[in-house]
């Protein structure tokens, strides 16, 4: 009886030391879901929100946006525009960022828009715009539309240069056509590659995006564009949280030449690079850990006319971290003509910088078109005739260089082969090898190829 009652005496000073300590000294929260004072994201999202467009397209001629380009990366990899129709009439939805107000630009995903017929753009305000294509870039899934309308406000752009794992962001789209939605969540892992697209950097994020989402903007907290959403991994074309977004520094240097070109000119350096290995840096007796490292370089390119050297390890250039070969791609995609390119490199141990003058009259005497997915170690050229094969005369892609220790190469793919048909579809050129790698699955790409008199196939895994 006497333990009993000092127990109650005990709880009941507890209970009042902790009450008085609430009221004096008031408690802080374990966490906050949000670093930020203000106990909500609406204010933000009220700036941002009438920027963003949701856009549905329609087309009757060739496939509708590309919304389960496969079923594997190395499951499930889906671009996100959502489709609801069938190949010979199609509408789509997608979203799209006003960048422009007083121009009327909206940036949006190249696969929103590709195979459209009309584009029709529904602000924020209900009204509704038929919208022109400025100009697109299939190699960064990038597109700029153009609507005729007032009072339209436009997005800033970020630095997603400065974006760090862990950052809060927001993904604003258009899922499965159901109207504007905002969705939040953090950056998950920066720099991803390996997706089997083009030009790859992408920001990935675990902000819950679905089909519809593409080109609908991912902002930071201070409201400022810092992605644009553009494809997902998820179990038919659904979120499971791995979500991947264009970083803003690539989307802004793509669109400025899309604005003013309609097409992205882009120069090639005119090397095939591979990347720095702990097991290279060793044989090379050097101490860094990241690089390029060139394996070779073809004749009459700007590399060549600089002086770049195989063996040389490139470390950045103009003062961009060049981490290995696909952000060594990434870099030199967004340069433009005319403009110069300081290489920082490593030559027999020792530091070098070379700057090289870029110009679309630089480029190797052949065009050179670098290869992506399955390609990526791959550089093409034009190729005019074939003949030899009979009384027929064909044309396609000529290869003039193939990286070692590639997919490509271990296929047994070679500079001077020539690429006749992809996934058995007749190819005439560089860009429509380029265009049928995009559309094929991530298991193995099936070429048939044109070889001292004869055709072959290779099948590259």
């Amino acid at each position: 009886m006497m333990i009993t009652f000092s127990l109650r005496i005990l709880v009941t000073v507890v209970w009042f030391a902790l009450s008085v300590a609430s009221m004096t000294c008031p408690v802080k929260a374990a966490f906050s879901f949000v670093p930020t004072t203000q106990a909500s994201l609406a204010p933000m999202l009220e700036r941002v929100l009438p920027t963003v467009v949701s856009i549905v397209v329609q087309g009757q001629n060739g496939s509708p946006p590309d919304t389960n380009a496969s079923d594997s990366l190395p499951q499930q990899f889906s671009a996100l525009s959502g489709d609801a129709g069938q190949q010979r009439g199609f509408v789509a939805a997608g979203a799209g960022v006003i960048i422009d107000a007083a121009n009327g630009y909206i940036l949006t995903n190249n696969h929103v828009i590709q195979n459209g017929d009309t584009i029709e753009v529904i602000l924020n305000d209900g009204r509704t715009f038929q919208a022109q294509l400025v100009g697109n870039d299939a190699e960064t899934d990038l597109a700029v539309i153009k609507i005729a309308a007032d009072h339209l406000t436009a997005l800033p752009f970020g630095d997603s240069s400065k974006l760090r794992v862990g950052d809060y962001v927001v993904a604003i789209g258009n899922p499965f056509g159901l109207g504007q939605t905002a969705t939040m969540g953090i950056v998950s892992a920066l720099g991803r590659s390996g997706l089997g697209s083009g030009y790859e950097n992408y920001v990935q994020t675990d902000a819950s995006i679905n089909p519809g989402n593409s080109g609908g903007p991912l902002v930071g907290l201070d409201g400022k564009l810092v992605g644009i959403s553009s494809a997902i991994i998820g179990p038919n074309g659904g979120n499971v949280g791995i979500g991947f977004a264009i970083p803003a520094a690539m989307a802004k240097q793509i669109t400025e030449q899309l604005v003013a070109y309609g097409e992205v000119r882009r120069v090639q350096l005119g090397v095939v690079v591979q990347d720095l290995t702990p097991n290279l840096a060793k044989a090379f007796r050097i101490d860094i850990q990241s690089g390029a490292v060139v394996n070779q370089i073809l004749s009459g390119s700007v590399a060549e006319g600089a002086g770049v050297a195989v063996g040389d390890i490139i470390t950045a250039i103009n003062g961009a971290s060049v981490e290995n070969a696909a952000r060594l791609k990434n870099i030199m995609s967004a340069m433009s003509p005319d403009t110069s390119a300081k290489l920082s490199m490593i030559r027999h141990g020792s530091p070098l910088t070379i700057t090289a003058r870029l110009s679309m009259e630089g480029n190797a005497r052949q065009t050179q078109i670098a290869g992506v997915g399955h390609l990526d170690s791959v550089i093409l050229s034009d190729f005019e005739t074939i003949s030899g094969m009979g009384n027929k005369k064909a044309d396609g892609a000529l290869v003039l260089a193939v990286g070692e220790d590639s997919g490509a190469a271990d296929a047994g793919l070679a500079a001077d082969d020539v690429i006749l048909s992809v996934n058995q579809q007749v190819v005439h050129s560089p860009e429509e090898v380029l265009e049928l790698v995009h559309q094929s699955p991530s298991g193995s790409l099936l070429l048939g190829i044109y070889r001292d008199g004869g055709m072959y196939f290779l099948a590259i895994q």
